[in-house]
């Protein structure tokens, strides 16, 4: 299936979370914190919250829990802001 990471289309098996695409395709990093730390996935749970990111334009979605369908537009960080 195609997602978009930061608009580039990309091809992701069925079934795979969000937190999984991201990595196989660059980087797991999902955000920084307010002081520049690059954040990714680390319990794979939904427990540490470290994996937010913004999917299909909703803030603060956990990419660890979140499994890719069609379509699916995922926003990242990919400089600290």
């Amino acid at each position: 299936m195609t997602i978009y990471l930061n608009d580039q289309a990309v091809r992701v098996e069925a079934g795979i979370s969000v937190a999984a695409a991201l990595a196989i395709h660059g980087s797991a990093v999902t955000r920084y914190s307010v002081t520049g730390t690059a954040r990714a996935p680390l319990c794979g749970m939904g427990v540490c919250q470290e994996c937010r990111t913004t999917i299909n334009g909703m803030q603060h979605q956990l990419a660890c829990q979140t499994p890719c369908v069609e379509g699916m537009r995922v926003e990242r960080c990919e400089v600290a802001q």
